[in-house]
């Protein structure tokens, strides 16, 4: 009888180690400035010290990109394009890789989505904020117009200038996006199981919440952007978002925004807000771009076409637009 009772004593005391020994995952978040905004990065995990570190590890390839590559950064390397025009600059595998992902889009969209679109940019005060903001005259519009041409950026090797300086390549329609997928993989390779990176208007996650939870997340209502729209849940996807909502600039109390018409030079106005969801920052934050800009009909087709996109389009008159599994992503 002794020896029974020894053995379930022992038993119990096992039993109480393991219970002790597990640990709930830890909700873990993080903030730092980039790209001219705030990106927000929330892990769970055990691990607290080793997630941190690991977070850290992702912001600095943030900074790392950012200061390599963003037009607005003295010193990278689309900024010394951009101020040396008619001179080879050297640019790495990386580099090119970035230029060959923005030309797919360029073409696919039929030259639509086009980033030497710097001369509308400043002519409609985007890039100034101390100018006097005016609507631009017609004659401003075709001047600005005729400047704007992808076909300014050239590559021959692994070196790529602009050949004339008429218009300047802008980073703001990717690089973001191509920031927080590399800023994702990091997390994956230093063993991060479950995150969410938001850099605003683009979106990356590894995995689910705990629990097998979705990452929920709400999206802004275009026609009134404080209030909440719709949530869309994700598991390790991407998701890229535009809207006229988000850049403008107010002339006479009317909104001017930043998503321009490249043959017309004036802001697009058929629709309010585009939302890409994929695999690939990098490539949602250029589609959402794009698919603002192509017919309609174009982008769902396109779309429906692929394996690993689904977008959708809120028109002028606030009527949703979606592929055919977007609406699998939406919180009924």
């Amino acid at each position: 009888m002794k020896s029974k009772l020894k053995k379930i004593t022992i038993l119990m005391i096992i039993m109480i180690f393991v219970g002790c020994g597990k640990k709930e995952p830890k909700k873990i978040v993080e903030s730092k400035f980039a790209f001219g905004t705030m990106i927000n990065m929330v892990a769970y995990s055990t691990d607290e010290k080793g997630t941190k570190k690991s977070m850290e590890l992702a912001f600095e390839e943030l900074n790392r990109i950012d200061n390599k590559y963003n037009t607005h950064k003295e010193g990278s390397i689309i900024y010394k394009v951009n101020n040396k025009p008619g001179e080879w600059i050297k640019i790495d595998e990386e580099g090119l890789y970035l230029i060959n992902g923005v030309k797919k889009i360029n073409e696919l969209s039929g030259g639509k989505y086009d980033i030497t679109i710097t001369p509308l940019m400043k002519l409609w005060g985007f890039f100034e904020d101390d100018k006097e903001v005016k609507v631009p005259s017609k004659k401003e519009l075709e001047d600005a117009v005729s400047k704007v041409n992808f076909n300014n950026i050239e590559i021959k090797d692994n070196m790529i200038r602009l050949k004339t300086s008429e218009n300047t390549i802008d980073t703001g329609s990717f690089l973001k996006g191509y920031a927080i997928h590399k800023a994702k993989e990091i997390l994956e390779k230093n063993g991060v199981e479950s995150a969410y990176i938001s850099a605003i208007s683009s979106i990356e996650t590894v995995n689910t919440k705990p629990n097998n939870e979705m990452w929920k997340i709400g999206l802004q209502n275009p026609a009134n952007p404080t209030d909440l729209y719709h949530v869309v849940k994700l598991n390790d996807k991407s998701m890229g978002v535009s809207g006229d909502y988000q850049t403008f600039v107010e002339i006479e109390g009317k909104k001017y925004h930043h998503l321009l018409d490249k043959s017309s030079g004036y802001p697009i106005r058929d629709r309010k807000m585009v939302v890409v969801i994929g695999e690939d920052g990098f490539e949602t934050d250029m589609y959402s771009t794009a698919f603002f800009s192509m017919p309609i009909k174009d982008v769902i087709d396109y779309v429906n076409k692929t394996n690993d996109l689904e977008v959708m389009i809120i028109d002028k008159d606030m009527k949703e637009i979606y592929s055919n599994g977007f609406q699998k992503y939406m919180v009924k």
